[in-house]
């Protein structure tokens, strides 16, 4: 975009008439930019999955055993120990079954919280839409899921739990865990960049946000009278969701769906539209 300097006081007849700037842009086609650096993000997600397993004796092994041995402990300490209720349902599997989805967003806002800082070298030297540095750790993520979900098919096969028809709606839930994700792991990064403290709080953030959900204990141990401020916490509807998708246990988790939904889609709204606001800053302040 040009415009005339004719007027501008502080231009001579010796000094240049135009200035070039920066078009502006409306939300959708910054979004839709997204797609012409879509190699971008297949290489970036390539990488962090190179390097997170880089010069490791176990490999890939190391996704499937982290909510293996999460599934163990809690199965004992919880299930056996604690007699926890499990909805019908053996405990680990109940468990594994929310693991899977929790692994997703507890990792995917840890990563992400620290993308923009760890990139700095990027984000200074050359131009693209930082969106993708802070969205590419999911993609990643998700590779794990892949990895992770045949443990839960073998232990369906060992409790002879067989999938229903509500098996259909996994991406749905799918889709509302990458939603939850985006929008915590967004503002978590940004202000990452400005205050590096919060970093710091994404251990203590993760373990009090597993104990809001129904991840070691069904959501029918919450009072029926505090269940729809319960069921704000996005993952709440989402772990609910896939437990009743691939189990089958209980009713659709209609409810708690909707409010992860709407409460999901509101943080990601607001963080993508301040993510969009400061991130003409984020060369200055890296």
């Amino acid at each position: 975009m040009t415009r005339s300097l004719q007027s501008h006081p502080a231009v001579g007849p010796d000094r240049p008439r135009r200035v070039i700037e920066p078009a502006t842009r409306g939300f959708g086609a910054y979004l839709a930019e997204l797609w012409l650096y879509r190699e971008l993000i297949f290489f970036l997600v390539w990488r962090d999955v190179k390097v997170r397993y880089k010069q490791t004796a176990l490999g890939v092994i190391w996704v499937v055993m982290q909510p293996l041995l999460s599934t163990i402990i809690f199965s004992v300490a919880l299930g056996a120990l604690a007699d926890i209720p499990s909805d019908g349902v053996p405990y680990p599997l109940f468990v594994m079954a929310a693991l899977l989805p929790w692994q997703i967003f507890s990792l995917s806002i840890s990563d992400m919280c620290h993308s923009l800082v760890q990139n700095e070298h990027l984000i200074s030297k050359i131009y693209f839409p930082r969106l993708i540095i802070a969205l590419s750790p999911i993609c990643a993520r998700l590779f794990d899921f892949a990895i992770t979900a045949p443990v839960l098919v073998g232990l369906q096969i060992f409790y002879g739990v067989r999938p229903s028809a509500a098996l259909l709606a996994l991406p749905l839930f799918l889709l509302l865990v990458i939603q939850a994700a985006a929008g915590v792991g967004l503002w978590l990064a940004t202000l990452n960049l400005r205050f590096r403290d919060v970093g710091y709080t994404i251990p203590f953030l993760t373990q009090f946000l597993m104990f809001a959900t129904p991840v070691v204990y069904p959501s029918s141990l919450v009072p029926e009278a505090w269940r729809t401020l319960y069921a704000l916490n996005p993952m709440v509807g989402v772990v609910d969701g896939f437990r009743w998708s691939l189990l089958g246990t209980g009713e659709p988790p209609l409810m708690s769906t909707l409010l992860s939904a709407l409460v999901g889609g509101t943080v990601l709204l607001s963080a993508l539209l301040y993510f969009r606001q400061v991130e003409a800053t984020f060369a200055d302040i890296v």
